[in-house]
């Protein structure tokens, strides 16, 4: 089968249109040859988080990889059957855990097998959905598509030095349904604080802030603070809610300043007030690109993760998609096709 190409620097030119294409050569069974990648980044091609992800996920479905290695600007990826593993890896730096389960979870899911992953990296790092985002707000939605999984936090990782611990379990998918997200109707949130090496009564300090942010918006508030020993100085806050309608969450991390962190998680949490926020709007792609029925959310704004996901669900499932304006943001429409 002739590999589906893949134009890199489409879109946001990063790493996600890496990670959407072989999981979804993955979980379809179509090999795909990525070019340019990350073409315009100050440093271009593959980096070793990028790396361990497919490594991780080639090991999985017995896939034929080429141009594997650090500052790669082009990747063939030739899936073949998966199988269901017990795994121990080692990102060496801080890279982003969340990043790699990214690729994981829908694919390994998908594939109807079972992974059992213990990975040392960062839990917590710039650029990228914490740990916490990735164990409650990405779990949620994607169980109501069919996907299921767990995720423990063993050792915190923040950057620049990481160290974390992870344990996942992911589940094989029984079968995929449709979803309807559209709009929050909750007016109970939960708000979850780790870190480590920084003054309590900074953190709570933050912590109270953002607590007053969001009762004064309507929001009761549960809240977790949680003090771990990591190897480096570092803060995440997570603020959550899900209903029937919506799952919404608000991250931040620690970088050089904790002054501001909880009017920001706050702040961006009550106006992310539709149906899903601007994270999970490109992470929902790959799943529901292949489902046959219409899935529909709203999102404040189109992003260009979510343009990416989009573009390469297109390509290599033949997926049906389409973007429409609203008063106070935007609905999107995904279709599989029959044949994906």
């Amino acid at each position: 089968m002739e590999p589906i190409r893949i134009d890199g620097s489409f879109g946001e030119g990063g790493g996600q249109i890496i990670r959407s294409a072989v999981a979804l050569s993955a979980i379809t069974g179509k090999p795909v040859e990525i070019e340019n990648i990350r073409k315009n980044r100050k440093v271009p091609g593959l980096r070793p988080q990028h790396m361990l992800g497919i490594k991780i996920l080639s090991k999985i479905c017995q896939a034929k990889v080429e141009g594997l290695h650090v500052s790669s600007t082009s990747l063939k990826f030739h899936p073949s059957q998966g199988l269901n593993l017990d795994l121990r890896e080692d990102i060496g730096t801080a890279g982003s855990i969340s990043l790699i389960l990214q690729v994981l979870i829908p694919a390994v899911s998908l594939l109807k097998k079972s992974l059992k992953l213990s990975i040392t990296g960062g839990t917590d790092v710039p650029w990228s959905p914490t740990l916490d985002y990735t164990k409650y707000v990405l779990s949620d939605a994607f169980s109501r598509v069919g996907i299921n999984f767990t995720s423990e936090v063993k050792k915190r990782g923040y950057y620049p030095k990481g160290g974390g611990l992870v344990e996942t379990q992911i589940e094989p998918c029984k079968s995929l349904t449709s979803i309807s997200l559209l709009e929050r109707k909750t007016q109970h949130a939960k708000l979850l604080c780790s870190y480590s090496h920084i003054s309590k009564d900074i953190i709570e300090k933050e912590v109270d802030i953002a607590k007053a942010i969001l009762e004064k918006n309507g929001f009761s508030c549960y809240i977790t603070i949680t003090e771990y020993s990591a190897l480096d100085k570092g803060c995440s806050i997570l603020v959550f809610s899900s209903d029937s309608s919506s799952v919404i969450g608000s991250d931040i991390i620690y970088q050089k300043n904790v002054n501001g962190l909880g009017e920001s998680v706050a702040t961006k949490f009550v106006k992310s007030g539709l149906g899903v926020d601007l994270y999970l709007s490109d992470m929902l792609v790959v799943p529901l690109s292949l489902i046959r029925d219409t899935s529909t959310y709203r999102v404040k704004e189109i992003t260009k993760h979510l343009e990416t996901n989009l573009f390469v669900a297109s390509k290599i499932t033949g997926c049906k998609y389409g973007i429409g304006k609203l008063d106070d943001g935007f609905e999107v429409r995904i279709a599989g096709t029959l044949d994906a």
